[in-house]
């Protein structure tokens, strides 16, 4: 018959499992562990009770509590259109410039149309609207077509040489494969419109200048305007600020003479609500401020 051995030092019982003269205790499981389990074991039983659990085939357990996470969410979505009509209806409504000296709509503006712009013109124009090579510089108040709310409504609504019946239409002329101007004109009239915005050149350059101010009085004068400011009617670039679109150093506006450019924006009309054109116009407006 077998009988409880004792470990001499801590008075506990043993296994019976010894190994090299080591006797295995018999060690109760800590209390604190029972507690836990049996914590976690009612709390697991309370939730099945209480909330939905178990899926069953189509459906699932419902819980004592009725809780549906779908409903509550729904509920969400409710009450945040709700909110949101309650100041969009008053933007569909009013001027550009009545909300423009609004600053409690434009604190919606800001927050609202700057997630429009990024989920709908970032990937070309930037998070920050800073463009890249081939798209405008938005923050620079370098507008092609003019810079008050109501001009870049209408650029958002019907694009620029886009598939819109209305679409404003631009493009610059292929000088040099066209034939119009030789490589050598090119290089003059390049170097003096490099030389309205300052830019630095090598001394060959500076000395085509004046042939190239006579190139542009024959030819550019009548997009670009006679001072180069552009014009806001034919989409011309302003060649005196230092806003280039494809590169102001000598190749690119060489390239640019001798190919020709003819940019591209989508419309949005259709695709966005007039709220959300509205929206999108007033923020583009405000990029390049700086924070009050």
């Amino acid at each position: 018959m077998a009988t409880e051995r004792h470990d001499p030092a801590t008075g506990r019982t043993t296994t019976g499992h010894e190994w090299n003269g080591i006797e295995e205790l018999e060690t109760p499981i800590p209390r604190v562990v029972i507690f836990f389990l049996t914590v976690t074991t009612l709390f697991a039983i309370g939730y099945w009770i209480l909330m939905p659990a178990w899926p069953l085939g189509v459906t699932y357990t419902k819980g004592l509590l009725g809780i549906d996470q779908r409903a509550v969410v729904t509920k969400q979505v409710e009450d945040a259109a709700a909110a949101r009509a309650a100041w969009t209806g008053r933007i569909a409504e009013a001027s550009l410039e009545d909300i423009a000296a609004d600053p409690a709509l434009m604190a919606h503006v800001q927050e609202t149309g700057r997630t429009l712009f990024i989920d709908n013109c970032a990937v070309c124009h930037g998070t920050r609207g800073t463009g890249g090579p081939g798209f405008p510089n938005l923050a620079a108040k370098a507008r092609l077509w003019g810079g008050d709310p109501e001009t870049i409504a209408e650029t958002i609504r019907i694009g620029i040489n886009s598939t819109n019946e209305e679409t404003r239409v631009s493009q610059m002329m292929a000088f040099g494969r066209d034939g119009v101007l030789d490589d050598k004109q090119i290089r003059a009239v390049a170097a003096y419109v490099r030389s309205l915005s300052n830019l630095p050149m090598d001394e060959n350059d500076k000395a085509r200048i004046a042939a190239g101010q006579e190139v542009f009085a024959a030819n550019c004068v009548a997009c670009h305007g006679e001072d180069a400011r552009g014009s806001t009617d034919a989409g011309a670039p302003d060649l005196t600020d230092a806003a280039w679109i494809y590169g102001s150093d000598a190749q690119s506006v060489f390239t640019t003479i001798y190919s020709g450019r003819q940019g591209h924006m989508p419309h949005w009309e259709g695709r966005l609500p007039p709220v959300d054109i509205k929206l999108l116009a007033l923020y583009v407006g405000t990029l390049g401020e700086k924070a009050p």
